[in-house]
């Protein structure tokens, strides 16, 4: 196993040879068919429907679940699903959910769906897909999965088949009895014919397929990002950048004997690739710790437990599930944890000291995005880690920092100057990220290299560091939000002449949607009205805003845009002052440095608790700075 501390080790990995003469399979099932040879009787995925240390659990073997892999491909392949056709699941965590998708993947292309979606956004997902067969729950308490899918399959005229499992089958004793007594109704108005998962699988081979899987990379899966409102844009992945993320997980940090605690949804490439890939690649062993993972019941009061009962050597987790673990007692042995790693948004200075101070153990923070397959770059988990950057580019990981002249040009930037993040690796699908083609114009410089929207530099040591979003993204928690989508609503109330939607800096989310709007000339609203309005009108629980503001006049530019960056310094003077009072420090400006992006310049109030303002501020991802001139001194 390499080792992964720093340029030069990954240099070294890099200068082994090209990735494409390095001995890998082309397939995702003989990908997972190797596994199952090396290790066929170490564990390879729990799952407990509780959250409980001592609740019952289930675990497949590297040799079971090919096994199962195999029935289920077997399967889809009988319900009509080519390699052109789509198999989508609308699921949370579950043993069946890799199952899903590594057979979905093998017998077709397979079309992981976040349940958190409206059902009308999941049958426009379903119909982009041309989806042929939904795998999702069987109508269960305290969920509304099932009455989601039928919905939404009423709107898919493409799904043939809708297969059902039954979470019932994980419970024991009279809970198992009592649940098909109080199992919600849900109303069918589709003609897709419904089966019993396990009934149907079960029927089929499982010892191999029973349809050739040809030695070729192919695409294999789409992956929708986001979840605004209307139809997200799907990404295709191609065999080859899953087993790329893989083989980056086996090559640099895991082997068959690690532990890795991931409560993360498998609707996510976070979880899909990183992770799961990645144990295959390795034979590691994969926890998932109820279907909703963090957001299950007693999940994160269980937690330290829960990591002492799997012995997990690595946790898999995200800066808004550190904040809430913070906030409990480490209340049992960890000492078999060895690293976590965070993505999906980026990690407060504090919030990693604290989790250090509480576990003694470090997060290596990384970067990823679903137009790449996932992996980019990584904090070495073996070597030095700069706090706030997403750490050093992967092997194989090419990045520039590039910028766009408004004549079209490309130029190149220098160390620390701040340009548009693009790159290139293989899990990069050139000119075909998208499902629609029109989306992929002006996707790529050179050729080669994807533009990802992230603004950011790459330092003196090689480190890459996001300093801000070219496409005005809003990641809350890593759930991406379209500002548009919040500005579109708003401009339908009669007063409201302009909107302007932002992320507005937030300690627990990173990031919160908050709008600025000006009015029309002469009308008066209250914000409680424009509030109601906008949840009434933003189908998207996630994207209502927490704050609304009215301006005289919002900020333009010479040509009449919303100027977002004035926004931005709004809302951080108002966020951070909310929570510097009591401290004696206050905003003084905001200011956009040329390395950082918008910084929270400070002034004292007299008597300040220094410690009390850098806890405070170490929650939050923006910079900040003290200023020293005589404005800093004013009441």
């Amino acid at each position: 196993m390499s080792r992964f501390s720093n340029y030069d080790d990954r240099n070294r990995v890099e200068n082994e040879g090209p990735y494409e003469g390095r001995d890998l399979p082309r397939t995702l099932y003989g990908f997972l068919s190797s596994t199952a040879e090396r290790f066929p009787e170490r564990p390879a995925i729990s799952f407990q429907l509780l959250s409980g240390a001592s609740d019952p659990a289930v675990t497949l073997s590297w040799r079971e679940l090919h096994q199962r892999v195999t029935e289920t491909a077997n399967l889809f392949r009988s319900l009509g699903i080519g390699p052109t056709d789509t198999v989508a699941y609308l699921m949370p965590n579950c043993i069946e959910t890799p199952i899903v998708l590594l057979a979905g993947a093998t017998a077709g292309i397979v079309n992981p769906i976040n349940p958190l979606l409206d059902a009308e956004q999941i049958a426009g997902i379903l119909r982009e897909t041309k989806a042929k067969v939904l795998v999702t729950l069987k109508a269960f308490p305290k969920t509304d999965v099932a009455q989601k899918a039928a919905e939404a399959v009423a709107a898919a005229p493409d799904v043939t088949h809708v297969l059902e499992v039954d979470l019932n089958r994980y419970l024991r004793g009279a809970k198992r009895f009592i649940v098909p007594l109080i199992r919600p109704k849900v109303k069918t108005r589709h003609h897709a014919r419904v089966l019993d998962f396990e009934a149907a699988t079960s029927g089929r081979k499982h010892t191999r397929l029973e349809f050739d899987d040809p030695q070729q990379d192919r695409v294999a899966a789409y992956f929708h990002t986001g979840g605004t409102t209307g139809t997200p844009k799907v990404a295709q992945h191609k065999y080859s950048g899953m087993i790329y993320n893989g083989w980056l997980g086996a090559t640099l940090l895991f082997r068959e004997t690690d532990v890795l605690m991931c409560p993360l949804p498998l609707f996510h490439v976070f979880a899909a690739y990183p992770v799961l890939m990645s144990c295959i690649a390795s034979g590691a062993h994969v926890v998932m710790p109820t279907p909703a993972g963090y957001r299950g019941e007693g999940v994160f009061d269980n937690f330290w437990k829960l990591i002492a009962r799997w012995q997990c050597s690595f946790l898999i987790t995200v800066p808004t599930a550190i904040a809430a673990l913070m906030q409990r007692p480490v209340d049992a042995d960890v000492s078999s944890l060895r690293t976590a790693i965070s993505g999906s948004a980026p990690l407060p200075i504090e919030l990693y000291n604290r989790f250090k101070a509480a576990t003694g153990v470090e997060i290596a923070e990384g970067y990823g995005l679903t137009e790449a397959t996932c992996l980019v770059s990584c904090n070495p988990v073996d070597g030095m880690k700069k706090v706030g950057s997403v750490g050093i580019p992967l092997p194989y990981t090419h990045v520039r920092i590039l910028r766009h002249d408004d004549a079209g040009n490309v130029h190149s930037c220098g160390i620390d100057e701040v340009g548009e993040i693009c790159i290139a690796n293989p899990g990069v699908f050139p000119g075909s990220t998208y499902t629609e083609a029109d989306k992929n114009h002006d996707l790529f410089a050179e050729d080669i290299y994807l533009r990802t929207g992230d603004l950011g530099r790459l330092d003196a040591d090689g480190y890459l560091w996001i300093t801000g979003r070219a496409k005005d993204l809003i990641i809350r928690g890593g759930h991406n939000i379209d500002p548009a989508e919040i500005e579109e609503a708003l401009l339908g109330h009669p007063a409201v002449a302009f909107a302007g939607a932002i992320g507005q800096p937030d300690s627990f989310a990173g990031e919160l949607p908050c709008a600025y709007v000006e009015l029309v000339a002469g009308a008066e609203v209250g914000m409680d009205e424009l509030m109601e309005y906008a949840r009434e009108h933003i189908h998207e629980r996630a994207a209502i805003p927490k704050h609304i503001e009215t301006l005289p006049e919002l900020p333009k530019t010479a040509v009449g845009k919303i100027f977002k960056p004035d926004l931005r310094r709004l809302a951080i003077r108002r966020v951070y002052d909310a929570a510097l009072e009591g401290t004696g420090a206050h905003v003084v400006e905001v200011v956009d440095d040329r390395k950082r992006g918008l910084v929270a310049r400070l002034g004292r109030d007299g008597q300040v608790d220094e410690q009390a303002v850098t806890r405070t501020l170490g929650e939050f991802t923006r910079p900040w700075e003290w200023i020293q001139d005589h404005r800093s001194e004013k009441a």
